[in-house]
């Protein structure tokens, strides 16, 4: 994964709100759908996240100093976005299993990647797209205060310092959460049953070695770069548990992506049209909020109720048995798949 979203420059201070946020539709709109589409059970529910983040950045542009990139601003308010629908699902959270029983060295198997020069074959397209299920539901399983930083680093490929800016942490905390959910991911695909495994090499170092390998491993993951240390010299065991590593980070980016319905930006466009008409919020204030949401439930009211859920990899499903529940939503499972 490359460090970072939009490597386009964003609109700079100053600019016009509608125009900036114009831009920022286009230049983030695809990918934050993307996320929402896997967040939310139907295409409305994903529509309302989307048009929610984009109307509080034209209300909020005028605040907007150019101390970090427009993108991360726009992830800054998605993130308090996410935070706020999660206070108001309530529901108990989860705990996150203990550093040692995430620790990939006592595995006694390992996931058999596709042979060199099958990467692109129909074995690992199949491992690629089981992996990304088998993720989609770990990823339910992590409380928020994991859930959330990864989401913003694997998922919208925000580096580090940016992630701690939007969730106002400190990056070596969000660097710690990252890790471990990273490691959380990785057991999940390691234990699916429909993921091809092999037994697991004996480890070449001694403990202390492997550990200081995969603390680097990490942090090149943090970076968006490929491991620092020759393959040379890391040992079987060790090139296994990376690439299973790597095998999750490709399944958060595969969960990601995603394309914006031109009829969706049209919608977007004209609610951001209509919110600036009005002097912003429908006229300011908490009346004038609670009237721009009012008149965004109106509009989809008969959409959300007809909107089948989406799967995994953004096709939607006739059958409406299935709800994907967010992956921020505290306490959150997914139902078995019906007819």
């Amino acid at each position: 994964m490359s460090e970072g979203v939009g490597k386009v420059a964003g609109p700079a201070p100053g600019t016009g709100a509608r125009e900036a946020v114009a831009r920022l539709v286009d230049q983030h709109g695809p990918r934050l759908y993307g996320l929402a589409s896997r967040l939310c059970g139907n295409a409305a529910d994903a529509q309302d996240m989307v048009q929610e983040v984009f109307l509080q950045a034209l209300r909020k542009w005028s605040t907007f100093r150019g101390a970090a990139d427009a993108g991360t601003w726009l992830y800054a308010i998605a993130a308090r976005s996410c935070k706020a629908r999660l206070r108001r699902r309530g529901g108990v959270d989860r705990r996150m299993p203990a550093v040692s029983q995430l620790m990939p060295f006592g595995d006694s198997r390992v996931v058999a990647m596709p042979a060199r020069g099958g990467e692109d074959g129909p074995e690992a397209e199949a491992m690629e797209r089981e992996s990304a299920r088998v993720v989609q539901a770990a990823i339910l399983t992590l409380p928020e205060h994991f859930r959330v930083p990864l989401v913003l680093k694997e998922m919208l490929e925000l580096p580090i310092d940016e992630v701690a800016a939007a969730l106002n942490i400190k990056p070596e905390t969000v660097k710690t959460r990252v890790h471990r959910a990273r490691l959380l991911l990785r057991k999940a695909i390691v234990g699916a049953a429909k993921v091809r495994k092999g037994p697991a090499p004996e480890p070449t170092y001694e403990r202390r070695v492997c550990l200081d390998l995969l603390k680097a491993k990490m942090e090149a993951m943090d970076r968006g770069r490929g491991f620092p240390i020759g393959q040379e010299v890391v040992c079987e065991r060790c090139r296994a548990v990376f690439a299973e590593l790597d095998l999750a980070q490709s399944a958060c980016g595969r969960l990601a992506e995603g394309r914006m319905p031109e009829r969706m930006r049209a919608a977007i466009m004209r609610a951001l049209r209509e919110d600036e008409g009005r002097g912003g919020g429908f006229g300011g204030g908490q009346a004038g909020r609670g009237r721009a949401e009012r008149s965004i439930a109106m509009k989809r009211t008969t959409e959300k109720r007809e909107s089948p859920a989406m799967n995994i990899h953004g096709e939607v499903w006739a059958s409406s048995g299935q709800v994907i529940l967010p992956y921020l939503a505290k306490g959150s499972t997914v139902r078995e798949r019906k007819g």
